[in-house]
């Protein structure tokens, strides 16, 4: 369970830094390929998407671990692993991203992010269900 609650405080963190974006704070140069300070709105409304995205990753998180009961068990299994390397392509996508900042920043994060995913993934945490 504490993997689950990592991945959640980072994509929560993540969430806000999105919506931050969306909403035109000039900090354009750390994600989307860091070509844009404001995001033209195409790019907003991504990081909108990126914000659902991110809640959804953290539901899965919590039922693959056993703090909810949202989806079937094979489910969760199958959709941290695709999580897990939806994160990994991450790492790759920001390292060969032109703009150093996301590059130094997002690289990092999705280092982070994948770790979690794979422990999450591989079941390290679940809690332990009473039969």
């Amino acid at each position: 369970m504490p993997f689950a609650l990592a991945l959640t405080v980072v994509l929560a963190l993540l969430a806000v830094f999105q919506l931050a974006l969306a909403l035109g704070a000039p900090l354009g140069r750390f994600a989307w390929g860091g070509q844009h300070q404001r995001l033209p709105a195409r790019l907003r409304i991504g990081s909108v998407i990126s914000i659902v995205i991110y809640a959804f990753i953290a539901l899965v998180a919590w039922d693959r671990v056993g703090a909810v009961n949202v989806f079937g068990d094979l489910f969760s299994q199958v959709a941290m692993w695709i999580v897990f390397a939806y994160f990994t392509l991450g790492i790759l996508l920001n390292a060969v991203s032109r703009s150093i900042p996301e590059r130094n920043t997002m690289v990092p994060v999705s280092l982070v992010l994948a770790a979690l995913s794979l422990l999450i993934a591989l079941g390290v945490g679940e809690l332990a269900m009473a039969a």
